[in-house]
């Protein structure tokens, strides 16, 4: 059992230590934690703290407090910043999760594009081919086109993912070409027309695959 708290400000150390507690696995995800009375007794601590440190953590989605029944444990730790876990993220972890979104988007948009999203698709390709020997135009005409793939895929939760991505990857897809160009642009250009076709014949199984094996590519490229 943890110590009582002693240090102030009571309720943020209590809430430090009600974390702790659940980070190391003594009240699992979904669990309820027990009444008020026997907890406030076990920190040290008075009632209305408690409360404090147990709203604390709900407004931070590791606690659910409900009514008549009880203060449940809906996170085993505090969600951390989006943006700042980019930003310490290594380009080939980035990638690894670009890969697993993207299969499964290029699969979807293969399913559920439309006449129009397969116009925007080819019109995204296109733009990528024309952008010359300009790195920063490729990388942007590039991202523009996976993104289209992926509205294509009509999953808003896989087009909100992916834009957080973009500005961590466009930074080192950017660096990379500037000191290591693509050894073939043409070959580059064409994986990506291949994933045209299988959106466009509704395969989503080749779709999928395309994808992959492109992103791995570029993984292999980083590593």
């Amino acid at each position: 059992m943890s110590s009582p708290v002693q240090r102030h400000p009571l309720a943020a150390q209590t809430a430090d230590v009600l974390l702790a507690r659940i980070r190391s696995g003594e009240w699992p995800l979904g669990h309820r934690l027990p009444g008020e009375t026997t907890l406030s007794a076990q920190l040290g601590v008075g009632r209305s703290t408690l409360r404090e440190a147990i709203r604390e953590l709900a407004g931070k989605g590791v606690l659910d407090s409900r009514q008549g029944a009880g203060v449940f444990v809906t996170a085993v730790d505090v969600t951390e910043d989006w943006d700042a876990i980019l930003r310490r993220a290594s380009v080939v972890s980035v990638l690894e999760a670009r890969i697993a979104i993207e299969a499964e988007a290029a699969a979807l948009a293969a399913e559920r594009r439309t006449p129009a999203d397969l116009r925007a698709i080819r019109r995204a390709l296109a733009g990528r081919a024309g952008t010359g020997r300009n790195v920063e135009e490729h990388v942007d005409a590039d991202m523009a086109f996976h993104r289209v793939v992926i509205v294509a895929a009509h999953n808003d939760v896989l087009v909100e993912i992916f834009d957080t991505f973009v500005p961590r990857v466009r930074r080192a897809m950017t660096d990379m070409l500037k000191i290591r160009p693509l050894a073939s642009p043409e070959a580059d250009h064409a994986a990506h027309a291949d994933l045209v076709t299988a959106i466009s014949a509704r395969d989503s199984r080749a779709a999928s695959e395309f994808s992959r094996s492109h992103l791995t590519a570029l993984k292999r490229a980083f590593a």
